[in-house]
């Protein structure tokens, strides 16, 4: 028989749904809800502190994103890692701070995908050795 009510649940392992409930609502408040950032980023996207600097009252995550990125370029991926949290939320944290000039991109990778880039050499390659193949 199921356990009827969160007393219940703690006898079972010591402590009901409150941290799995806590982190669940952490990325939220750190988004304000949102889930798509307003500027296209890449994992591989770097990042640099700005001419701006950021206003007081961030949240501890801005802070500690705009320092990460003061000392040298930081990529999406390694900013997400540090703060330990998901790529979505770092990617709408950092373009908030895009937004008001607090970080800018330092390097726009404009090459194709690495693996684009193997599918085109593949395709010449198949074309060579079998040029009547359509």
């Amino acid at each position: 028989m199921p356990p009827s009510s969160a007393t219940d649940m703690a006898g079972l392992d010591g402590d009901p749904w409150a941290t799995e409930a806590d982190s669940d609502v952490r990325p939220y408040a750190i988004t304000g809800g949102r889930t798509r950032p307003r500027h296209n980023l890449r994992l591989v996207t770097l990042l640099l502190a700005g001419v701006a600097s950021p206003p007081r009252g961030l949240m501890p995550e801005a802070e500690r994103t705009f320092t990460l990125c003061c000392s040298e370029p930081r990529s999406v991926a390694e900013i997400a890692g540090t703060l330990r949290q998901p790529v979505q939320v770092a990617k709408v944290l950092v373009s908030d701070l895009i937004e008001i000039g607090a970080l800018t991109i330092a390097a726009s990778d404009t090459s194709p995908d690495p693996d684009m880039q193997l599918l085109w050499k593949l395709r010449d390659a198949l074309h060579r050795k079998w040029p009547d193949a359509a």
